[in-house]
């Protein structure tokens, strides 16, 4: 049988986090185009499921059957998907600032066409949260224990597919799979709240049947701690409320909506990696 990435020590993974978010400057900056944001937001996230101990999978074996199951369905922000890919063995490190070129296999949404060891390709938002509670059901189908795990955006929730997957996903009680909003509060247009608001989101989502946990996104000990409360809940899906900070880590494009979807320049590229020194 395949083995866990081992799990990293807190302070290790705490460096895996800075060199994730220089790959996510850089890549973007040397596109010149991308989302920046939302990708910096997401990192304790996914280097927790990654480099945690959290997902079971295995970078010489992608294929494995019995692997959990990542999707990024808030596709923008695949930089921070690449950079914890390629760190964990998947795919070239050397090729990230690649992104978004003609033939690159870091398209500007995640592409298995382009880059086969992604699970989906996503981008069109509102579908992650369908695809992994399909893929959630298809593992209690076949008697696996694999997991699905899926991220998505606070402002891709106003999607209304993503609430008749929440339906679904409570009816059929499907407990292996994991939701997680990356709750930055900002969405393409500005703040989530001016453009369609979420809140009560937590009870929402109790109301829709899953277990919720609400915590700081950008506290590798409550991450943690959060995935586990997941894994342990019986009986119905749980949704991860990760209160979060868009462009967390660089300090002038921290809750600032601009960063979005817009590059950094030369100077402003400079400015951030020195802060992720």
């Amino acid at each position: 049988m395949a083995t866990l990435t081992q799990p990293q020590s807190a302070e290790q993974l705490a460096a895996v986090c800075k060199t994730i978010r220089r790959h996510i400057i850089n890549m973007v900056g040397a596109a010149k185009s991308g989302h920046p944001g939302g990708s910096l937001s997401a990192v304790e996230l996914l280097v927790s499921l990654y480099f945690g101990g959290q997902l079971k999978h295995d970078p010489k074996n992608p294929e494995w059957k019995d692997r959990d199951r990542f999707i990024l369905s808030k596709g923008h922000a695949c930089p921070v998907l690449y950079a914890v890919m390629a760190e964990a063995g998947y795919c070239p490190v050397d090729k990230l600032n690649t992104l978004r070129q003609l033939g690159s296999i870091y398209q500007g949404h995640p592409d298995r066409r382009f880059l086969p060891s992604l699970e989906a390709s996503t981008g069109s938002l509102g579908q992650g949260l369908s695809v992994a509670l399909g893929m959630g059901f298809a593992a209690r189908l076949d008697k696996s224990p694999s997991r699905a795990y899926v991220v998505l955006g606070d402002g891709e929730i106003q999607e209304g597919q993503i609430w008749e997957a929440a339906m679904f996903g409570a009816y059929h009680k499907l407990d292996n799979v994991c939701a997680i909003v990356d709750y930055n509060k900002i969405q393409l247009d500005g703040w989530v709240k001016d453009i369609m608001g979420l809140e009560p989101l937590g009870d929402k989502w109790r109301a829709f049947g899953w277990h919720v946990v609400e915590f700081d996104g950008h506290d590798l000990a409550k991450v943690d701690a959060a995935f586990n409360e997941a894994r342990n809940t019986k009986g119905k899906p749980t949704c991860l409320l990760a209160h979060t900070v868009k462009g967390k880590g660089v300090s002038f494009m921290e809750n600032n909506p601009k960063w979005h979807g817009v590059a950094p320049n030369a100077d402003e590229i400079a400015a951030a990696l020195k802060e992720l020194a």
